[in-house]
């Protein structure tokens, strides 16, 4: 047997070899929290769950009052579920400059990554992930004082990007099937989605392999536009869609947006264009004057409906 045979390539993403070995396309580095002299944005990290190396990285505003609020964003990192990490310099930089510029307190989820650990690995650890934040909201064993001191539980968002968007989705239906799970303490009041990886009616190399347990692209995690009725149940009442005009996945946000508007969803859903921008393009080149205005739309979205 040649172990140096690859029986599974997704170029920029992973391969897999005939003796089970995976190699990444792309590696991530690592940057620590750390506390912004010029912002004032400090960051920390908390362990969730130990054995599944479930982290979250908090960001807290600059603070100007003993007291002081800020709505809370719950951000998921994309990668195609295969690649990167919370504490890459491209999110730690970015997830920085949007608690600094956008006014809000930001628990960004280090989740596992497949094809290591197969989908839906890293849906259950970002809801591991939500409920440690709502035991904070709940009164209950909450210990994070950054979180009983500063968060605002009553306006709590989810964002994300690219694969992020789709876990982020995700986690709001979750949300929404069941709001007891979350218990009463706090309240979902939107969704920012930047270029959202979900899938459409063909096969997807990435999806089929990494969720062995329904390989196909209309599963309703997958593919939430041909899922009308989970849609219309969304239990927040503000999303923000964002895509880029030359991005490889562009259809999939516009799908999204479309099958939001139809579905009977009593909330309010906006999209946004970065024209000629492609995929992931703010955390590529954040001072772009398209990824200011993308961290513009953020926050006024992030303001406004709160």
């Amino acid at each position: 047997m040649d172990s140096d045979e690859v029986v599974y390539d997704v170029p920029v993403f992973f391969k897999v070899y005939k003796d089970g070995r995976i190699e990444k396309y792309r590696k991530h580095d690592f940057a620590p929290p750390s506390d912004n002299p010029i912002t004032g944005v400090r960051s920390k990290d908390i362990v969730i769950v130990p054995e599944n190396n479930v982290i979250v990285r908090l960001y807290l505003p600059k603070i100007t009052q003993n007291d002081q609020k800020f709505p809370l964003l719950v951000y998921i990192h994309g990668g195609g579920f295969t690649i990167e990490s919370a504490f890459s310099t491209y999110y730690d930089s970015y997830l920085h400059s949007l608690a600094a510029e956008t006014n809000v307190f930001v628990v960004s989820i280090e989740y596992r990554l497949a094809p290591e650990h197969m989908i839906p690995a890293c849906y259950d650890d970002s809801w591991a992930s939500m409920k440690w934040v709502s035991q904070h909201a709940n009164g209950e064993q909450g210990t994070e004082p950054w979180l009983k001191t500063h968060a605002d539980f009553s306006r709590i968002f989810l964002s994300g990007d690219s694969a992020g968007a789709n876990i982020a989705h995700n986690m709001m239906v979750r949300a929404s099937m069941d709001e007891d799970k979350l218990g009463d303490g706090l309240r979902l009041v939107g969704m920012a989605l930047i270029q959202p990886f979900f899938g459409n009616h063909e096969p997807d190399r990435i999806w089929s392999y990494c969720c062995p347990e329904n390989p196909k692209s209309d599963d309703p995690r997958f593919n939430p536009a041909v899922h009308p009725i989970l849609l219309s149940k969304l239990v927040c009442s503000k999303v923000l869609i964002c895509t880029g005009g030359a991005d490889f996945i562009r259809d999939r946000g516009w799908t999204y947006y479309e099958a939001l508007k139809k579905c009977g969803w009593k909330g309010q859903v906006e999209i946004k264009e970065s024209e000629e921008e492609e995929h992931v393009f703010h955390l590529i080149n954040p001072t772009c004057e398209r990824a200011k205005a993308l961290m513009k739309w953020m926050g006024d979205f992030f303001q406004q409906s709160s």
